[in-house]
């Protein structure tokens, strides 16, 4: 069976929980770092290992998206890994997370957004960032960041076509052609 059939009602479920809550971001974030983890060799091997228990592969999992995402897992995060590990279903993570977020393209009540910045932006710098344009979009948001070290410092935001340059490196151009 191909794996975007198997992940489609988890991403469903998964789309239908955030729009009740409006955790598309939590649940983004979630899905991607899940991703990540289960296309690690290492963690393939301990997955699919017969000698541990599927409640210790469970606890390791959760232990190590909490530890990427700095914060707890909501009970329905926990839930979806327990879920996916009892149905021997953790290996489509990745096509889970590439549903929901077409699903979370496709409405009205969220948006996605890629943060330029000239550094890792901390925990704190990103919420405030996704609070931000949650607010003045009255919609939910989720965030993609990356780093371009050539802005200095600032951010450039996108999304789609549209941008919002923020960044010290916009600011010195700009001033350059004021000066030219």
């Amino acid at each position: 069976m191909e794996l975007i059939t198997i992940a489609k009602p988890y991403a469903n479920a998964i789309f239908a929980i955030a729009e009740q809550d409006k955790s598309y971001s939590d649940w983004k974030e979630v899905l991607e770092a899940g991703s990540q983890l289960v296309e690690d060799q290492q963690m393939q091997a301990f997955i699919a290992s017969p000698s541990v228990a599927k409640q210790e592969k469970s606890s390791a999992i959760i232990d190590l998206l909490k530890s990427i995402l700095g914060r707890d897992l909501s009970s329905n995060e926990n839930s979806l890994i327990d879920l996916l590990l009892a149905n021997s279903r953790v290996g489509v993570l990745p096509s889970i997370a590439q549903l929901f977020e077409q699903l979370m393209n496709t409405t009205a009540d969220a948006k996605a957004f890629n943060v330029i910045s000239a550094y890792k932006l901390s925990a704190a710098e990103e919420k405030q960032i996704t609070s931000d344009l949650a607010d003045k979009y009255k919609v939910s948001v989720s965030v993609d960041t990356e780093i371009d070290e050539s802005l200095v410092g600032g951010v450039i935001i996108k999304e789609g076509d549209k941008v919002i340059d923020m960044s010290i490196k916009a600011r010195v151009d700009g001033l350059n052609l004021c000066l030219s």
